[in-house]
């Protein structure tokens, strides 16, 4: 199929993409890499009549190390983490997990901030920054607002967004040196959707024990300090099919076992 007619604008500037965003109001969606978008396209799954271009502002493409944390541009690439193009927070646990997502030519194209704007449930940055405790800085019109993970993904394909507002940056803190991190994803084959993302981070020096489980059918669920533990995500994924809970259970397993070794 192809996409449904619409009208395409490339800003220049996040002033100009919040007022197109704000004056196309539903019918306008704000596009970046388009590695999601382009297929919800061309299958009509998504019919906007205006299509704003975001990759030509300058805001949106860099990246910036402060004392305890790493900006990254909501038009980063995949594959400009992948390949340290931007800071890391250390130990290269961006880079890891940009390395796992689908294949290199969606790397070339997708972007962070579209890929949590999209908050497929499946996705690796909503459960690995999730985890790393991440903040998102949306912007409006009005002006700028910060938002938790938790507060920003509120279900599937679901955030806190509102018309005339896009992602800017996703702020990341850094590792200590003692910390320690796990990951672990299962795929039935290279570049599918995952069935189960367990992230695991724990930092002493920063009191942060944590662990986030994507790929749920929901946003990621998140665990904090005495329960991140197999017993504690088996109760709280007691409703869901006993196979897919017990595939959780041991992708978290192995992730703090990545951590604990």
């Amino acid at each position: 199929m192809k996409p449904a007619a619409f009208d395409y604008a490339r800003a220049a500037s996040l002033a100009e993409a919040t007022r197109l965003l704000q004056e196309g109001g539903a019918e306008a969606r704000p596009i970046a890499g388009g590695q999601s978008l382009g297929p919800m396209l061309n299958l009509r799954l998504a019919q906007p009549k205006l299509l704003v271009d975001v990759t030509g502002i300058p805001e949106l493409s860099g990246a910036a190390q402060r004392a305890d944390a790493v900006v990254i541009g909501a038009a980063v690439t995949h594959a400009a983490i992948e390949d340290r193009r931007v800071p890391d927070i250390g130990q290269g646990v961006l880079t890891r997990v940009a390395e796992g997502i689908a294949y290199r030519a969606v790397r070339n194209r997708g972007t962070i901030g579209g890929s949590l704007s999209h908050a497929d449930p499946a996705a690796d940055w909503l459960t690995a920054l999730t985890a790393l405790g991440a903040t998102v800085v949306v912007q409006g019109a009005s002006g700028a607002r910060t938002l938790a993970m938790s507060d920003f993904v509120t279900g599937p394909f679901m955030t806190a967004l509102v018309s005339g507002e896009i992602v800017r940056s996703i702020q990341i803190p850094k590792l200590s040196d003692g910390a320690r991190w796990g990951w672990y994803k299962v795929c039935r084959k290279p570049g599918e959707f995952a069935s189960t993302i367990a992230a695991v981070l724990v930092d002493p020096a920063r009191a942060v024990r944590r662990a986030a489980i994507g790929a749920t059918g929901d946003k990621p669920l998140a665990l904090e300090g005495e329960d991140v533990s197999e017993e504690t995500l088996a109760r709280r994924l007691a409703a869901i099919d006993p196979i897919e809970r017990r595939l959780h259970c041991v992708a978290l397993r192995r992730a703090l076992t990545q951590v604990t070794a």
